[in-house]
């Protein structure tokens, strides 16, 4: 009942800069939390960043410095700012909600089909 679609990939060098883009829909009664998560080729999915409905932030440490996570609560939007743009951040990035539907206050989780970032070096 939640619709999450991210933007924003591509590909880009070393040291540059994207930013991906996540808007959710659907029934949405409140958005909990909203986050990003990456894998990479034959790793395991791994948190990048989260922000809170509470504007609470958690980095993962290899991104502190060089990411921000942000959200627009009016629009139920998350973004991801990647500066200074390593080969190791290449990976598929995908959006993540947290979130309770209109008549069900159960909180689940949302996944977005996540947008492909390349990073050359």
């Amino acid at each position: 009942q939640v619709q999450l679609v991210e933007s924003g990939g591509g590909l880009v060098q070393a040291g540059g800069s994207l930013r991906l883009s996540c808007a959710a829909s659907g029934s949405i009664f409140s958005l909990k939390r909203m986050g990003w998560y990456r894998q990479a080729p034959g790793e395991s999915r791994e948190l990048v960043a989260e922000l809170t409905q509470g504007g609470t932030t958690n980095y993962a440490d290899s991104v502190k410095g060089r990411f921000t996570i942000s959200r627009d609560n009016t629009k139920n939007a998350a973004y991801l700012q990647m500066n200074s743009l390593k080969p190791e951040d290449t990976a598929v990035y995908y959006c993540n909600a947290a979130a309770t539907v209109m008549g069900n206050l159960y909180l689940y989780d949302y996944w977005g089909q996540g947008t492909q970032v390349t990073v050359s070096s």
